[in-house]
């Protein structure tokens, strides 16, 4: 499973958080439902985004390596970068002329030589090292950071790019504006014109340019599309060559994270790749992009893994109007009156993603304050840190895939309706009996509750409130056919849905019944062991979701 995948240019903000907790919800379904799974996010540090952050640095800032790398070892360098990437693209506007130095830059970094490259090779393990810790905050880790630097320097592309030629799957453009170019031909012309630019003068030239997706450019560097088929080549075991690792990062639970590297090396990493099946989250937007990825398999003859090679795509995460309104931007009175506003990296338009968590941790701590004053001030902030994770992660996952999401604080903010703090605050209700149950009868045995005497239970079905144990019964013991649906849809949604299902199913039945007051000694115990059920497979249901549950909100 490979997710993240945040280029090491600038902070993470709310779209990347969407395939974040996207891809590590379904990681957790698959462990689940019994696959094992390999968690890789892939880091770019070659790519455009990364050069064009480096010519802020130059050419703007007019940083040297060194005073780059103090900037780096300070706090918010992400955020700082963020800044400078926007301004970037004021620096193209100003003059188009510029934006040859992206060329010049891409062609240094990628040779790994020259003042660009040492920059590069200073920002993005900083960056790299600002978005794991955003991410630590929201329960998300990973087994192996693949850089795209070694696809080069391990001569990953040459191995395919040869495999390719030999094979015919691509040729040299000898006309058109693509000549020169190294291209894959691909029978979705519609997306591919769309990809490669505008149409050919001539219709033989727009045929070819239409039907073919650049893999090496006419100056020699590599597309990102050329060096992801490299990339998922390797995935299967199928290019004839292996990374090398170091360790990276140690996760607080004992965890190691491990990271691609072309010289020395580990040799007690463990074996990645070789996968039986691979899914990348990445958005809906690059679809035809996967899409050549896998054209490039099959033209191989890889057939068997282009067809286990899915794009876990979803849809973008925009602003409300009114979110960006708050955030300070100046909208145009079109914008204002669309639905959503596009987030923008290069223009600096988004909400940062650990601004958004601390946002978010404030308004929860703020409440758990006024609830619970003379609870010590670390068990508050550990409450007030799983309401807010509990609110975001299941505002991104409530949605299916295919629906574009637009973020708005209140909305995010709610604890009431349709939210993760809603589906917290049952388990906390739950909980609440039994801990009121112990204080009544200390020497209750709590593990009686999961022998059911169905003799005695069944005399109670056929009551008036029957029905609604037979639908909470089943609704609670339904968790792992939710996971198999949304395994086999591909959907975490589902089990988003099915939390918020039995947490109201469960809400409307405290309500109605009086539990620690029951007369009925048999009614009594048969509806502790319905919420004992519930809270069982709601905490288990929400762990999926990488929501804790409280002990109190």
């Amino acid at each position: 499973m490979e997710h993240t995948n945040i280029n090491p240019n600038k902070a993470a903000h709310i779209g990347h958080l969407r395939n974040a907790v996207l891809g590590d919800t379904f990681v957790r379904l698959l462990r689940r439902a019994g696959q094992r799974v390999e968690v890789q996010n892939y880091i770019d540090n070659t790519g455009v985004q990364v050069a064009d952050v480096i010519i802020g640095f130059l050419h703007i800032a007019k940083k040297t390596p060194a005073e780059v790398r103090a900037l780096a070892a300070q706090p918010k360098f992400d955020y700082y970068c963020w800044d400078l990437y926007a301004s970037v693209t004021h620096f193209f506007e100003e003059d188009k002329t510029r934006l040859a130095l992206r060329g010049e830059m891409l062609k240094s970094i990628e040779e790994g030589a020259g003042e660009p490259a040492e920059m590069a090779n200073i920002v993005s393990p900083a960056i790299v090292r600002c978005h794991l810790h955003t991410m630590e905050r929201l329960g998300i880790g990973y087994d192996l950071l693949p850089r795209e630097s070694e696809i080069l320097h391990l001569k990953f592309w040459d191995a395919a790019f040869d495999l390719l030629k030999e094979r015919n799957a691509i040729h040299l453009a000898p006309s058109g504006k693509n000549a020169g170019c190294w291209v894959m031909r691909t029978n979705d012309s519609g997306n591919a014109a769309e990809a490669t630019g505008p149409s050919a003068t001539s219709a033989e030239e727009a045929n070819e340019d239409d039907d073919a997706k650049i893999i090496v450019r006419s100056n020699g560097t590599v597309t990102y599309v050329g060096k992801d088929i490299a990339y998922q080549l390797w995935k299967f075991g199928l290019l004839g060559r292996d990374f090398l690792y170091e360790l990276f990062y140690t996760y607080p639970a004992g965890h190691l994270l491990w990271i691609s590297t072309a010289v020395g090396g580990n040799s007690s990493a463990p074996m990645f790749g070789r996968a039986a099946i691979v899914y990348n989250v990445i958005d809906a937007r690059q679809a035809y992009l996967q899409n050549v990825v896998n054209a490039g398999l099959r033209a191989l003859g890889y057939e068997e893994q282009a067809d286990r090679s899915v794009h876990f795509s979803y849809e973008i995460v925009a602003l409300t109007p009114r979110c960006a309104a708050e955030l300070g931007y100046t909208l145009s009175e079109e914008d204002s009156k669309k639905p959503y506003v596009e987030v923008s990296g290069r223009k600096g338009l988004g909400v940062k993603a650990d601004d958004l968590l601390d946002r978010l941790e404030t308004a929860a701590r703020a409440e758990v304050d006024e609830r619970h004053p003379d609870t010590p001030d670390m068990e508050r902030a550990a409450i007030a840190h799983a309401i807010a994770i509990g609110a975001l992660r299941y505002f991104l996952l409530k949605f299916t895939r295919t629906a574009i999401i637009a973020f708005d604080f209140k909305d995010a903010l709610s604890f009431e309706g349709e939210t993760g703090p809603y589906c917290q605050y049952a388990v906390v209700r739950a909980r609440n009996i039994f801990r009121k149950l112990r204080d009544q009868q200390p020497g209750f045995d709590m593990a009686s509750l999961e022998k059911v005497d169905t003799s005695a239970a069944a005399q109670l079905f056929p009551g008036s409130d029957g029905n609604a144990f037979w639908e909470m019964t089943l609704l609670a013991g339904s968790l792992d056919t939710q996971i198999d649906a949304a395994v086999g849809a591909q959907e975490p949604a589902f089990v988003a849905k099915y939390a918020f299902q039995l947490a109201q199913a469960f809400n409307l039945f405290y309500h109605h019944h009086h539990i620690l007051t029951e007369n009925d000694a048999a009614k009594k115990i048969f509806l502790l062991q319905l919420s004992r059920l519930v809270e069982v497979q709601l905490v288990a249901a929400l762990e999926l979701l990488g929501i804790e549950s409280p002990e109190k909100m």
